[in-house]
Order: structure tokens, then sequence, then C-alpha cells
């Protein structure tokens, strides 16, 4: 009972009931004046007898107990009970599952709590799995849901009984909800009250909780998965996780590919030995894909030689992972004052790469003065075109640079030179300038590569030369202002030889900047190297800027030899070496790590360069189950943001290898809807119906119907993953829940009791209760009893 006061039902007997008091009192002090009674005796019967006086006087009066309860029948009891496949887990030594106990529960209910709730509120039943459904009583539980979607449920009946009489909801369930993370807030909503089923670990059983994907611009692996498990049970026993390619069939069917023999012997199968229970194992494989582009890994884990019969559940030892790789072409504008041997190994090492395209032009002559006089022949072009068909050919005039263009897409790329327009250099994702000095460029132009890097996201290096850096004087350029090194204020400083290259420790860091698996085998890789000639020297590194690789000279003196940082979106990078070129003239290894070393160096360039149109999915699980919010960010030629856009997005869908049908669904083409936060951001909602994977397609239009460009991304909806990713009653999370909406969390054992005191909480629509304090018969009892108990002491002292 809400009690709210104790009030005196008949105050017009108050005069009376203080008179019959101050009487009394006078009798009683006049009777024990002249008493021979002593010390306690009297003052005990003084106050056995003044009590049967108040009691008396508080019968006249008749106090009664106010209070308030819940008006029976008029708040409605929102019980939802979890139908997931969750449920149906066994404790450890309990023998029951969780489902077959919260069956018990609610089978006996209608006489027992149930049933007391009925008497007091209007109770809703409600199931909840993957979604949401009201139902008569609870006898449609079968606990084959693929989802707990709790916080879903808990929000939604807030919303559909808001203003509503709602005393509150009870949720009965283990706790483990697939859609709530720790960003919501359930505040506000009717008070809820689980009933958390389950106490403890399950028995047996292996668990992937976690699973990561990196990537890195290491040629041999370049993406990274990693997968936590939890193991309960299997102490001193040796785990297996198995990683393998997933990728579309041509016919729409799913195929399991395995991985070039290189990486099968590295990853395609590992085993741990659980030596301790309470920290999970940590698997981590290096993969190198054969799909370009998104493609999925299948993951398992099983203990080694176990029929996995004893487990709480299989569902839970396997998952499909999404592995969004960029498909390409990634093109690098590579511009050199000179022909030179770096042009050609650069070159050479892209040439059977798919997702780099290396664009040159190369200067073969520079701009002459331009004399009034003509040649011998009378012509005014550059001699260099003598012999060139003129009517096809191009000729440069003295005062122009002769230009050499080499791996154009068309006829009109680079004609008129280094691009002169950010629509022109926007196309490329990364700059390299190479031996040429920075008045080869106008001003615009140098303050555009600057805006290329800062402002389209582009990447930027810079080689060493004879007309590089300093000696190119771009100390007080545009250019310079970007490079990770200062160029001013440099000291006269002789020209250091015999050079030998090794990494800092910063660059032991970077996957991208070595070529061998292991320290060792790396460091025998640079000592073997040849010594360089060429340098550039810097006066300092700039803040934030990371040295990853030094020189020394035969002297001990060490200089930068690589220094990379961040600038605006973009990256840019000092490669101070001038002739590291002559690494590959020793053997074919060498010759191959140096390709290798340039590919890697590339892909780094390359890394995080914003595409036109670019799409990603994200988690939006308030939308629903397994609902993913696909987000298409499109821009124009010169990387602002694109209005007024149409954007569609095409998803495609990959069942699981586990799969009894493995016919992929029908193509689903949805609309995506301008953003009201952001310009030029596109979004819709996709909830997938069954598990597997999915690759999302963007196609991006312009007001004039002109593509601007195209973006896939894959993930993987995984529902019995989600389902089973934890086992053990998530209590926190319901203790959260019930603290945010003014409940509490109900242990199973004590359900009877709480539906007995529930209706006397605070619910929207209460009544005013009275009842006597006690029964008058009882009060008159009570006082003859004073009253005897007084008598019996005087008698025992022979005065009565």
């Amino acid at each position: 009972m809400f009690w709210a006061a104790i009030f005196l039902s008949a105050k017009n007997w108050l005069p009376w009931a203080a008179g019959f008091l101050f009487v009394a009192g006078l009798l009683l002090a006049w009777g024990y004046r002249q008493t021979r009674l002593q010390g306690g005796r009297r003052f005990a019967c003084i106050s056995l007898k003044l009590l049967g006086i108040l009691l008396l006087a508080l019968c006249l009066l008749e106090p009664m107990w106010s209070g308030e309860r819940a008006v029976p029948g008029a708040n409605q009891l929102l019980v939802v009970a979890d139908n997931s496949q969750g449920m149906q887990i066994r404790d450890r030594d309990a023998a029951k599952s969780r489902g077959e106990r919260l069956q018990a529960m609610l089978a006996d209910a209608e006489k027992g709590w149930l049933g007391d709730l009925n008497e007091n509120f209007k109770v809703r039943p409600f199931l909840v799995d993957s979604r949401l459904q009201a139902v008569s009583d609870f006898g449609a539980l079968d606990f084959k849901g693929d989802a707990s979607s709790l916080g879903f449920a808990v929000r939604t009946l807030g919303e559909r009984y808001r203003g509503q009489p709602v005393a509150g909801l009870m949720l009965l369930t283990d706790g483990n909800a697939t859609d709530v993370d720790d960003t919501m807030d359930f505040s506000g909503l009717p008070p809820v009250y689980p009933v958390v089923m389950g106490k403890g670990e399950p028995g047996r059983d292996l668990a992937i909780r976690k699973i990561s994907v990196s990537q890195t611009s290491f040629e041999d692996a370049p993406v990274t998965i990693q997968l936590e498990v939890s193991v309960h049970g299997y102490a001193g026993e040796n785990i297996v996780a198995r990683a393998v390619e997933v990728s579309p069939g041509g016919t729409n069917t799913v195929m399991l590919t395995t991985t070039n023999e290189s990486a099968v012997s590295r990853s395609k199968e590992q085993t741990q030995t659980v030596k301790d229970e309470t920290q999970p194992l940590v698997f981590r494989f290096l993969e190198r894909p054969i799909s370009q582009g998104s493609t999925f890994y299948w993951i398992t884990v099983a203990a080694k030689g176990d029929s996995q019969l004893s487990e709480a559940t299989l569902l839970n030892n396997q998952q499909l992972v999404a592995v969004n790789r960029g498909e390409g072409p990634y093109r690098i504008l590579y511009v050199s004052g000179r022909p030179n041997w770096e042009f050609k190994f650069l070159n050479r090492s892209v040439w059977d790469d798919h997702q780099l395209e290396m664009v040159g032009l190369l200067r073969v002559a520079k701009r002459e003065p331009k004399f009034q006089f003509k040649t011998r022949y009378g012509e005014t072009s550059n001699p260099l075109f003598r012999g060139f068909d003129r009517k096809t050919e191009e000729t440069e005039r003295y005062d122009q640079p002769v230009l050499v263009r080499l791996n154009t897409k068309d006829e009109a790329e680079l004609r008129d030179g280094f691009p002169k327009t950010e629509e022109d250099l926007y196309r490329y994702h990364a700059v390299i300038l190479d031996d040429l000095e920075s008045e080869f460029f106008t001003q615009d132009q140098m303050s555009m590569v600057q805006r290329f890097v800062s402002d389209r996201g582009g990447g930027f290096l810079m080689l060493g030369g004879q007309e590089s850096f300093n000696q190119g004087k771009y100390e007080h350029t545009p250019i310079g202002s970007m490079l990770p090194v200062y160029l001013d204020g440099l000291a006269e400083v002789s020209q250091a030889s015999n050079l030998k290259l090794a990494l800092t420790r910063e660059g032991w860091l970077q996957p991208w900047v070595r070529l061998r698996a292991n320290e060792g085998d790396e460091k025998e890789r640079y000592e073997a190297m040849p010594s360089l000639q060429i340098m550039n020297h810097t006066r300092s590194v700039k803040p934030g800027a990371n040295v990853l690789a030094t020189v020394k000279d035969d002297g001990g003196q060490s200089y930068t030899a690589l220094v990379v940082q961040k600038f605006g979106f973009g990256r840019t990078a000092a490669l101070t070496i001038g002739d590291l070129w002559r690494w590959g003239f020793n053997d074919e290894q060498m010759m191959a790590d140096l390709q290798k070393s340039w590919r890697q160096t590339l892909r780094w360039l390359v890394a995080d360069v914003p595409e036109r149109v670019e799409i990603r999915a994200e988690p939006a699980r308030q939308e629903g189950h397994g609902a993913v919010r696909l987000k298409v960010r499109a821009r124009d030629l010169v990387f602002k943001p694109l209005d007024n856009a149409t954007v569609v997005v095409n998803i495609k869908s990959l069942p699981l290898p586990t799969a009894t049908n493995t016919t992929a669904l029908p193509e689903i083409r949805l609309t995506a809807e301008p953003s009201l936060s952001e310009p030029g951001l596109y979004e819709t909602v996709f909830i997938p119906r069954e598990a597997g994977g999915y690759m999302a397609t963007a196609i991006a239009t312009d007001a004039n119907g002109v593509t601007a460009g195209t973006a896939v991304t894959a993930w993987a909806s995984d529902f019995a993953a989600e389902e089973f990713a934890s086992l053990k009653p998530n209590r926190e999370l319901m203790e959260k829940i019930a603290r945010q909406t003014g409940g509490e969390v109900i242990d199973e054992d004590s359900i009877a009791a709480f539906a007995a005191k529930l209706p006397t909480r605070r619910a929207p629509v209460m009544e005013t209760t009275a009842q006597p304090l006690w029964h008058t018969s009882w009060v008159f009892l009570l006082a003859l009893t004073c009253f005897l108990a007084e008598w019996g002491l005087r008698r025992r002292a022979g005065l009565a």
C-alpha cells in the first residue's frame, strides 16, 4: 500500500477524549499519592494504568490508516516474454533450459501470480523475438526466434501506449538483447520490471565474441581478421579456428574458395590451447583475398577432435564477415623533370597491378629563351621533334618544355601539360613529383596541388633528386608548406655518400614500410641492401610528422630519409633518397623487393583517398532487426557536395554457406533520399529478411543525367551469431533499463511476491483507501489486560 497518513475519523470526540484523559490522570495521581509502593513497582503500576486509560481514549477517536493503491482494472500491465532461440540455453547443472523454466512459470501463473495481476490490472501479453506481436496467452512460446529485439519492444510499447494508463512493463527474458547498444536511452518510458531467467554460465560452449577486420598496404597479407573466442568447459583442450573466403558464383550460388598457397599455410587454420578460461582466445588471420573489391570470409571455431554434441549451442561457433577493399583503379600522376631510373622501376612495379595505374608526365627538355631568328630549316619548333609527322604529332616551341605523356587514358589527357584546373587534377588519387623544380609550375598550379591534398584528400609524394626539395626552391611555395619537412634556413652541408637505409621505431610499426613477416628477416634485408649515394638535405621535421626511415653515412651521421604526415584530408610524404633504384641492380630477389616496396608505398599513398561516390553501411538498430542505414556521399568534379542528384542502390544477397537453399534472393532496388543534416549525403534503410551476406551498389546521377560514379559496399547479417554472442544472462543491461525507467529487476524465484505488492506501487490511476488502525475489541482487551496487570502487581505487594 502506498500509505499517505494516519487520521482520526471521530474528531468530534476529541474534546471528550481529552477530558476523559484529564480526569483519569487526576484520579490516577490522587490514588497513587499516598500508596506504599516504591521504586520500579510503583512506576510499572502507574505506567500500566496510564496505558490502559490512553487506549480507551484512542478508541473514542477511531484512528484510521489512509493510503493509495492502483484502481482494479483501470491500469494496464504489459507482460512481454522472450521467444528467441537464446532461451533454449541450459545453464550449468540446470535440469531445464531457460525457456522450459519460463513455460513452467507461465503454466501455473493463471492461478498464481498472473491471476493476482489480472485482478488488479488489464494484463496485455506479448511475445518478442525479431519482432513484437500481441497474443491472447503465452501458449505460442516455441523459442525459435532468430533475434532478441528487447530494446525495440520496450521502445515500441512505450510509444504505442503513450498517454494511456500503464502501470509498468514486465520483461521475461535472459537479458541478451541483439538490438541494444550503449547509446540507447530508455528514460521517459513506463517502469520496466525485467524478470531475469538464468543464473550462471552455460555448461560447455565455444563462442565467437568479436570479429574485427583491418586493412594495410602490406602486399602479402593486406587484410587482417582478428577474432576473440570465449571458452567454457574446454580447459586444456586445443581449439581450431578456420577462415575461408566466400564469394558469389556466376550462377547466383555460393562457392567456397581458398586463398593462394602462401596464404593457406599461414592463415587457413590456426590452433591454440586453452590455458585460462577467464580470458578469450585471440586468433589473427593474415589474408590476401582472391576477389577484388568487397568479399566475405566464413569463420568457424571448434575443439580439435570434438564431436561438439555436448556444446550448449553450435550457432555461435561460426560467423560470416565482410571485407571491403577498394576495387580501383587508383590513378597516380607521376611528374618528373627528366627521364630517370626511378620512373622505370615505379612503372614496372605496377604494370601487372589491376588496382594501380601510373600516368607519367616526363620532361625531356626544358623551355628555352625565345629567340627571334629561325633555324636553318626556317622552323620555330624544338629540333627534338624534327622528323615527326606534324599532322599527327604536336610539336613544342623553343620557349615551351618538351613533355612526354605515358599511360594516359585518352589523347586529351595531359595534352596541355600539368593540369591547370581542379577538374583535371582531381581525377587522380595521388601525385608524385620527382627531380622537378618549383619554377615548372605556376603559382596557381602549386596552390591547386595543395588543395588537392587538403580538400580533395589526395596523396602527395616528393622524391629526392637534383631539383627536388631545397634544390628545387620549394621552401616558400604552397607545395613546400605541405611537405612534412622544413626546407628554409638550411645550412651549407657537404653531400653525404655511402648511405645505409634503416627503419625507425615508428617505421617498424608501419606494415607498408616492411617487406618481411618478422623483424629478423627484415633487418637482414636492410643489411644486404647496397649503399645509396644521392640524398636531399632538410633542416628538420615538422611537428606531427613521423620519421619512418633514416640513412647513415660512413661517419655514423644520421639523416632523415622517409617522413610522412597528415595534411588536411590527405597525406604527404617526403623520400629524400634520389637513387633508390640502385637497390634493384644486385640480383633478382632485390629487384622483386624494390618493386614490392614501390607497390606498397603507392597503395599507402592512395589508401583512404575519397572517391566521387562512396557508400557505407551502418547498423540502424532503431529501425528494426538487422536494419542497416546505407549512406551515400556524392561529389561533383571538384569534390564539392553534389546536390539534386538521383541515387539508386541495388542490393544483392549471398546466403550463408550453411543455408539449405543457396539460391540468392532477387536483386532489390532502393532509392536514397537526400539527408537533411549534410549536403551531398543520401540515405536509405534496408532491413534484411534472411541471414547472409549483402552487397550494395550505389549509382549517383547528377541533375543533367550524367553518372557521377558508382560505389560498392558489403556487410553480413548473421542473426544467430548475434543471438548467441553471449550465453550468460545479461543482468547488467536489465538493471540499466530498470534504473532509467524507474523499475526494478526481479528474480524468477521472487515473481509471486512482486505480483502481490505491485498493486500498491505508484500507478497512473490510483484510489484512496482507509481502514481502521486496529479493531476496537482488541484495544479494549489490551486495556483490560493493562488494568489486570496493574491490579496483579498491587496484590503481590499486599495492597489490593
